[in-house]
């Protein structure tokens, strides 16, 4: 276990070490809540339960749990509802609330490794280390003599305000990652992409969406855009003059009673472009435009997903092949709520991720 700054792990590690007895993956979020009960581990795991309640938008701000008491009352009730019955939690904590980068150091053995990380680590986490959680992984031991190491940093006023909300509904963080390994997690469960390709991950969220570029079949960048499904339906709102709930109707049926389907899909291409401008703009950022270094193919995660038409302007702009994930591909989903699972799977691309995470991992 490669932990550093003591306290709660980062995402790459875990919190405690317990038994697999079964537990629930809680991807707490800006707009809701998603849990997934999943049991056994490995080419046995199986996710038996779900269920997804909203949120209130206020409870969230700055990705730090603002109201913990507020957010446990909704686990709790959720949990209660559901028939949920595990009690240990793999949490998530939001992508842009993470430091994450990437250095270079001498070949040494796993102590000197850890010191000379912690003494070097103020160079490139742009916060005082007694504010973070502080982990690494080692990526590659390079034949010069050298490693390269990826640094995750994690403010403890977050990572804690999660636990403070899931401890208060009284349940147990053994594992906390990080939304966008979680999504890297989901992929390699599912899919098994050609070592060449450099493959675009995209959860579109509610108020933002992440990017996390697979090459060689390792994240080489990770990003996020602040546009996600929330904005969709605010766009719709506005357009045509609708409450809240009717412009969430209006944007996943492309249809409401009483208005101009037409209308509605003029907003929602509108939309659609506003979100590949920026999607596009944080892609600008990965490599330098070689051949080697294009993005090869997306895949397509989120709610907001689902929509028509909205893989395949990203493909025509993108000019790659885009397919929406599916979460659930390689892992085994049973009991009375299925179809419930199956129908909302983009929804849980990051609680599948979760799911194949236990306690003690690298």
């Amino acid at each position: 276990m490669a932990s550093a700054a003591g306290g709660i792990l980062s995402p790459l590690t875990s919190l405690f070490s317990f038994g697999d007895k079964g537990y629930l993956t809680i991807d707490i979020g800006s707009s809701s809540i998603k849990i997934l009960e999943v049991k056994g581990k490995g080419k046995n795991l199986r996710v038996v339960n779900a269920g997804i309640a909203p949120l209130s938008v206020d409870i969230i701000q700055d990705n730090i749990i603002r109201n913990p008491t507020a957010a446990a009352e909704a686990i709790r009730t959720l949990v209660e509802d559901q028939g949920l019955q595990a009690t240990k939690v793999l949490t998530v904590v939001p992508g842009p609330a993470v430091i994450i980068k990437r250095a270079n150091f001498p070949a040494q053995d796993q102590k000197e490794l850890r010191e000379t990380i912690l003494f070097e680590a103020g160079n490139f986490i742009p916060e005082s280390l007694d504010n973070v959680n502080l982990d690494y992984q080692v990526l590659d031991e390079g034949s010069s003599g050298s490693v390269d190491v990826l640094l995750v940093a994690v403010r403890k006023d977050v990572i804690r305000s999660y636990v403070d909300a899931i401890e208060e509904a009284g349940l147990v963080p053994v594992v906390a990652d990080v939304d966008y390994f979680a999504l890297e997690n989901m992929f390699e469960t599912n899919y098994t992409p050609n070592p060449d390709e450099t493959i675009a991950l995209i959860n579109i969220g509610a108020h933002y969406s992440l990017v996390n570029v697979m090459k060689g079949n390792r994240s080489a960048f990770t990003g996020d855009v602040q546009f996600g499904g929330k904005h969709f339906s605010d766009m719709v709102a506005e357009a045509l003059s609708l409450g809240e709930e009717d412009a969430e109707e209006a944007k996943l049926n492309g249809a409401l009673e009483g208005y101009n389907s037409q209308d509605i899909e003029k907003v929602i291409i509108a939309a659609s472009d506003h979100l590949l401008d920026e999607i596009q703009h944080t892609l600008s950022f990965f490599g330098t435009g070689t051949a080697e270094e294009q993005i090869t193919a997306v895949y397509l995660s989120g709610g907001t997903a689902q929509l028509p038409s909205l893989a395949s302007m990203m493909s025509q702009r993108l000019s790659v092949p885009v397919e929406i994930s599916d979460p659930f591909r390689n892992l085994r989903v049973g009991g009375q709520h299925e179809e419930f699972i199956r129908a909302h799977a983009s929804s849980f691309a990051i609680s599948a991720g979760l799911a194949t995470r236990r306690p003690g991992d690298r």
